[in-house]
């Protein structure tokens, strides 16, 4: 929307007087910085207009949303987002809407009212990291179906308790879960295949910092992993017999990388390692 001054005066009255339009809604123009005066952004309501000035409104902008979180890539089919710790990535019985699907969902439906979005992969709600959803069911039928022959690197970084005997190992386990959804290690050797492969970063009084490259992706692997050589995941209060005060799980999911059919080559998704996990190793 364009207007041309005809009467010197401040910027909320004029627009107010001179428009079919509440003042509430263009408060809230001003205050999303969609208004402009000679190609200026303002969100002054005593903006000092003269005749012969151009004013903007740009009604698309108020309406756009921004994500809580970093986007690490976007095209026209998939969008690769940071997913924080506490957050599911898609609704269960009990939550519905506080979830990355809702989160991404609405955002892209700010800029686009047709937007889909669909879960390719999932993480742990209380596990951070690089999670990747499709804007089409094509994409995301195409990766699932591809997921294990597209992916040829799944990294974590994750913070232990104590100092591990080994600075790396491969650890090769047989997974089952119970009726209520805990996973644990099967000495039958049934269960499914979980291969864990880690080395050690960084060492301090209390705590490993370690990098963990997947082989499988089994539910729960990595805390399973390391709960059983007694060094469990720092935050860990579904498996952890360690009772500590942190808010989050000390595990995120760093590198992901990816064939992607739509470009016909490899592509690497990366995050930095979170600064909680920074701070604890150098504090102790």
């Amino acid at each position: 929307m364009k207007i041309v001054v005809t009467k010197e005066g401040e910027l909320l009255d004029y627009l107010y007087n001179n428009l079919d339009m509440p003042k509430k809604r263009i408060k809230q123009y001003l205050t999303h910085g969609s208004i402009f005066v000679n190609n200026n952004k303002t969100t002054k309501y005593n903006y000092h207009l003269i005749p012969g000035m151009n004013i903007i409104i740009d009604t698309e902008n108020k309406n756009k949303k921004t994500l809580p979180f970093d986007i690490l890539f976007e095209d026209d089919h998939i969008i690769v987002v940071n997913k924080p710790s506490g957050l599911l990535t898609i609704a269960t019985t009990k939550e519905r809407e506080k979830t990355l699907y809702h989160i991404v969902r609405d955002y892209l439906i700010s800029k686009n009212r047709n937007a889909k979005v669909f879960i390719v992969h999932r993480l742990d709600r209380d596990t951070s990291g690089v999670v990747i959803l499709a804007k089409d069911e094509k994409t995301k039928n195409k990766l699932q179906e591809n997921w294990n022959e597209y992916v040829s690197l799944r990294e974590y970084v994750a913070v232990v308790h104590g100092k591990l005997n080994k600075r790396s190992d491969r650890i090769v386990q047989k997974l089952k879960e119970t009726k209520t959804n805990l996973v644990y290690v099967s000495h039958d050797n049934e269960g499914k295949e979980a291969i864990t492969n880690y080395q050690v970063i960084k060492e301090n009084d209390k705590y490993t910092l370690v990098s963990i490259n997947l082989e499988t992706g089994r539910k729960n692997q990595i805390r399973v992993a390391f709960n059983t050589l007694h060094h469990p995941i720092l935050g860990d209060k579904k498996y952890s017999e360690i009772k500590d005060n942190e808010s989050r799980l000390y595990l995120h999911a760093n590198r992901l990388k990816m064939y992607y059919p739509e470009i016909k080559k490899e592509i690497l998704f990366e995050t930095a390692t979170p600064n909680e996990f920074k701070k604890i190793m150098n504090s102790k």
